[in-house]
């Protein structure tokens, strides 16, 4: 039996796909601001996360919810759950 303080929430981010040149994987660009130490001002930090696309479904420029799974290859960790909004 399985108790609820056992299981771990899966993370959950939410991105721009920037690259989609290969089979049934994209590139998701994600945004976070960071309150800087001494500035006080807000930073935006970006990181990139190769993440698992099944239909291949995604384009450049779609905003993109991605859930974290097991390890698909080197650099997935990701699989694109949903897309929230197209392209124009």
């Amino acid at each position: 039996m399985v108790r609820a303080m056992d299981k771990k929430q899966k993370n959950i981010k939410v991105g721009i796909i920037v690259s989609n040149k290969m089979e049934k994987s994209v590139v998701v660009k994600v945004d976070r601001y960071v309150l800087h130490p001494v500035y006080k001002k807000f930073v935006r930090k970006t990181k990139k996360f190769m993440a698992h696309d099944e239909n291949n479904s995604c384009n450049i420029g779609d905003r993109v919810k991605i859930v974290e799974s097991r390890p698909l290859s080197r650099r997935k960790r990701w699989v694109v759950t949903e897309i929230i909004e197209k392209a124009k």
